[in-house]
């Protein structure tokens, strides 16, 4: 919602927050709406540096104040200006990996109104003449650059804010490392005021040490093959073993592509996984859309930690781990959109499951032992799906030639509850 919407909803009500999006250029770049917004402002909340973008005369009636640090504390301070005309200030477009979104959350629809500037994308982008719609776009302010791994891969291009200077070298840092020096990175400082500059060399040539805040940086994927093939996460299910650690309990590639398949995640969907072992099937969920949601819940705490390293490896460090067993760890849990059972299936988990889940949730269970096909082949029975066995053999050393190694059978039932 980073529309600019009326400051009246259909009652009447009039709307006493402007979320005012500002550029560099400050008010030279605010359209007649803000700066009307700004005129008539009782109070102007941000952060300081977009606080000192505006001149005195520009909200001459208004108390300023200074957004405190972290953000969340903030929020408290601007809920309690409730009923004065309040103008919020954010980065170019506030709904764009900005704080609008946020606040929004806190409250009604009526009570705000937004005013987007320009994103900070959207002037790298026309900067560097990439297209935007096509540019993946991601914010590392506060978040791990792994984020950045199911995106890269060669000849993609990417934009990416950072925090400041000192990042955006960490950045060149991190991809080097992992094979990507060869990638063209283009700094962006300050876009869209007097302080602009755009300045490009390759990751593992970067030696700047003098860039200002704001910063986002263009990256023009390029690799060594021998050094960065592992770093490559492709979007079809079933990603090499080798990406998860593990102790072995892990939902082998193949048998995690069928799985995958079956629970077939839709864009903004959350997972249950139980018995998360690895994380491998959360994980690969999260991947197929940036919006979905995935919450893994494992009994064993060594096995929760290592799930939650691998998700932050693997670029998806929002999945959620709960140590705990089920059923018992599910109360209290936000309803799913799908259910994975990995580990732990048993009579009692499934009777809680269907008193639980809503209708239409989709339910996948995976079963190696003869006690457990004979639960899942019972079940079928009583509420019909599909059942699957799945018998996979892998090539293998034999002697001084090769033969076929078995691995268990797998029992696999999925259905919509």
């Amino acid at each position: 919602m980073s529309w600019a919407r009326s400051d009246m909803d259909e009652e009447g009500a009039s709307a006493w927050l402007s979320i005012v999006g500002i550029g560099e250029d400050g008010m030279a770049g605010l359209s007649a709406a803000s700066r009307a917004a700004l005129a008539r402002a009782e109070a102007v909340i941000g952060a300081p540096r977009h606080l000192g973008l505006l001149p005195a005369d520009a909200c001459s009636q208004a108390e300023r104040m200074a957004w405190p640090a972290p953000f969340a504390a903030g929020i408290e301070r601007l809920l309690a200006l409730r009923g004065r005309r309040v103008v919020m200030l954010a980065s170019g477009d506030p709904f764009w990996f900005g704080a609008g979104s946020v606040v929004a959350r806190h409250l009604a629809p009526h009570e705000w109104t937004a005013l987007p500037a320009p994103s900070v994308f959207s002037l790298a982008a026309a900067r560097l003449g990439w297209a935007l719609e096509r540019t993946p776009c991601v914010g590392l302010h506060a978040a791990p650059f792994e984020r950045l791994r199911p995106q890269l891969a060669p000849g993609v291009r990417l934009l990416a804010l950072v925090r400041d200077g000192a990042a955006a070298g960490e950045l060149a840092a991190w991809l080097s490392a992992r094979g990507f020096g060869a990638s063209r990175l283009h700094v962006l400082e300050a876009l869209g005021g007097a302080r602009e500059r755009v300045r490009s060399m390759l990751a593992a040539e970067y030696g700047l040490e003098d860039v200002q805040h704001p910063v986002a940086v263009g990256i023009e994927v390029d690799w060594n093959p021998a050094a960065a093939d592992e770093a490559l996460i492709h979007r079809a299910c079933g990603l090499p073993d080798a990406c998860f650690a593990h102790d072995g309990q892990l939902t082998k590639r193949p048998m995690r592509a069928l799985t995958l398949s079956a629970l077939a995640p839709h864009p903004g969907e959350l997972l249950w996984d139980i018995g998360a072992g690895s994380g491998s099937i959360g994980i690969e969920w999260l991947l197929s859309h940036p919006a979905n949601e995935a919450i893994g819940f494992e009994a064993d705490p060594q096995r929760a930690g290592r799930a939650q390293a691998n998700a932050r490896t693997l670029g998806v460090d929002r999945l959620q781990i709960v140590t705990g067993r089920a059923p018992e760890v599910l109360a209290g849990q936000p309803p799913p959109d799908a259910v994975f059972i990995g580990g732990g299936l048993s009579e009692a988990l499934l009777l809680e499951l269907w008193a639980r889940l809503a209708p239409g949730t989709r339910v996948v269970a995976n079963a190696v032992t003869l006690e457990s096909e004979t639960l899942l082949a019972q079940w079928h029975v009583a509420h019909g799906g599909s059942l699957l066995r799945v018998e996979l053999a892998e090539a293998a050393p034999l002697g001084g030639r090769r033969g076929w190694k078995a691995a268990y059978p797998v029992v696999q039932w999925s259905v919509s509850r």
